[in-house]
């Protein structure tokens, strides 16, 4: 256990706590929730430089990386849908989603079988960085909703809903987005690492 290898799992702690914020029913839980996600996404930054400048990069280091983003993304979508926040019909590309992921982790697991280790590829990090956008843009429109009309009920109705609305939408646009990426680069990892189901 190093320092970069612990600001990795600090992310799962924090998926939590922002759950339990979007459940709970004061005031500025739901702000407070984003700005705890905002911290999780720059951990996401600040865990890889860590390891870099300290020479602590290691195979535990890669796996958990993209393991916790996993989880923290797929995790927060759940807990959208269950509240709410976005309509049922997520759930099929979610879904889509989750067996991207677990077919990924799948073949790394095979890989590491094997003594080799895959780190994430940059179609892989553009498709993390356009859901973690989106689940963060979800969670502003949110934030914007419940919070604002809380704290400042008078003045709520001027420009707030459409603020919310702006953030919603463009949460969704990155989420298909994101989709289409998770398929494309799912295929690209069958494609590459096929040959590692036919070494016996």
């Amino acid at each position: 256990m190093n320092l970069a290898n612990a600001i990795t799992l600090s992310r799962f702690p924090i998926l939590f706590v922002i759950v339990l914020l979007l459940y709970a029913p004061f005031p500025g839980s739901r702000m407070t929730a984003f700005l705890l996600y905002l911290v999780s996404g720059f951990s996401d930054w600040l865990d890889g430089y860590v390891a870099r400048r300290s020479g602590s990069v290691s195979n535990f280091g890669k796996f958990m990386d993209a393991l916790s983003d996993k989880i923290l993304v797929l995790g927060l979508f759940a807990a959208l849908l269950t509240l709410k926040i976005v309509p049922s019909y997520y759930l099929f590309p979610v879904l889509l989603i989750l067996g991207r992921e677990f077919f990924v982790t799948g073949i790394r697991l095979v890989a590491i079988s094997r003594n080799i280790v895959i780190a994430a590829e940059k179609s892989g990090k553009i498709k993390t960085i356009f859901q973690m956008v989106s689940v963060g843009s979800f969670i502003c429109s949110e934030a914007i909703t419940f919070d604002f009309k809380l704290i400042c009920p008078n003045t709520w109705l001027v420009c707030a809903p459409y603020l919310s609305a702006a953030f919603y939408y463009f949460g969704y646009t990155l989420f298909v987005i994101a989709t289409v990426c998770a398929v494309e680069s799912g295929i690209r990892y069958t494609i590459k690492y096929r040959w590692l189901f036919s070494v016996s």
